[in-house]
């Protein structure tokens, strides 16, 4: 969930839309510039983040990988508690200091990747839902930090996580929680697994803005701006938000799991190996080395996608 500014040209489209009906524009398949890379475990990768440090992805099992000079390796076994809990999402301070780790059975963590010393935060208030996701705003030591669970809430602390800290919301109707991402101090997006984004400006009310008709699970959340935002699902479906309206395209019939986008372009993953790539506002798949599905993305000096089977990919 690396954060960018991203302007792309939207196409102009009515409020109430239906991506089903819209034809596929993604460009023909092109040749693929993704390498696989090897990674010491057999779990599934769930999510990954570029840090101050090296890169770094969460797994089943409660693991923690870093890419280091030498290749990937396991820095972290068992999770926050110490009990293998699945671990689904991560996402970092501002200065790229502390890796906040988020997974099953209430399992939290916040994880200093030069000292390698790791804080447990799990169960906060005694809440043991599984926590899907996690945003992170603020520097090492002073972070806001939001955690998105599988049964409708959002849990926040405005005092970096410390017990006694920690609050919550309900935005909608009880669904539960794919993704959150902030792009600024109070201000960022959620999606849930019934057609829904809601908008915070001040971290703790949201409120929805869409999507109407969309008629697909969402999955991936790329939140940059009040204005700039793109959500990802099934049926390869991209949908992008102008501050006004939401503009669908459909890319083919993969589920896009996670989305990264910034001036320069994008990149989705999903089911089945699939990645499209964005030039200048156009969507093109290109050829990848796997057919496992891939869960998450992250842009940067290298592009790294990871998912099922352990599956690393780079660029």
């Amino acid at each position: 969930m690396t954060r960018f500014t991203r302007r792309s040209t939207l196409k102009a489209a009515g409020a109430s839309l239906a991506a089903a009906t819209l034809p596929a524009t993604a460009a023909a398949e092109e040749e693929s510039t993704w390498t696989v890379s090897e990674t010491p475990i057999d779990s599934t990768i769930h999510d990954v983040i570029h840090t101050t440090t090296n890169a770094h992805a969460v797994a089943s099992g409660g693991l923690v990988i870093e890419r280091a000079d030498e290749g990937w390796e396991v820095v972290l076994q068992g999770g926050p508690t110490g009990n293998g809990n699945d671990l689904y999402g991560v996402d970092t301070t501002d200065d790229g200091e502390r890796l906040w780790i988020v997974g099953a059975s209430g399992a939290i963590g916040e994880y200093d990747v030069t000292t390698g010393n790791l804080v447990d935060r799990s169960a906060p208030n005694d809440f043991t839902a599984n926590f899907n996701d996690v945003a992170v705003t603020g520097p090492a030591g002073d972070a806001d930090v939001y955690v998105a669970d599988d049964s409708g809430s959002i849990h926040y602390s405005f005092e970096n996580g410390e017990e006694g800290t920690w609050e919550y919301a309900t935005p909608g109707s009880g669904s539960g929680f794919n993704a959150i991402e902030f792009y600024a101090d109070g201000a960022g997006h959620v999606i849930d697994t019934n057609g829904k984004v809601f908008a915070t400006d001040d971290g703790t009310t949201w409120n929805p803005i869409g999507i109407e008709d969309a008629g697909v699970t969402f999955y991936g959340l790329d939140s940059d701006a009040e204005d700039d935002v793109v959500v990802t699902g099934g049926n390869a479906s991209v949908f992008e938000y102008d501050g006004s309206q939401w503009v669908p395209e459909s890319l083919g019939d993969a589920d896009l799991f996670d989305v990264e986008t910034d001036d320069n372009g994008g990149v989705t993953v999903g089911s089945g190996g699939v990645i499209f790539e964005q030039t200048d506002g156009k969507w093109s798949q290109v050829q990848t080395p796997t057919g496992e599905n891939l869960k998450a993305v992250a842009t940067g000096d290298v592009d790294i996608a990871v998912g099922s089977g352990a599956e690393v990919l780079e660029k």
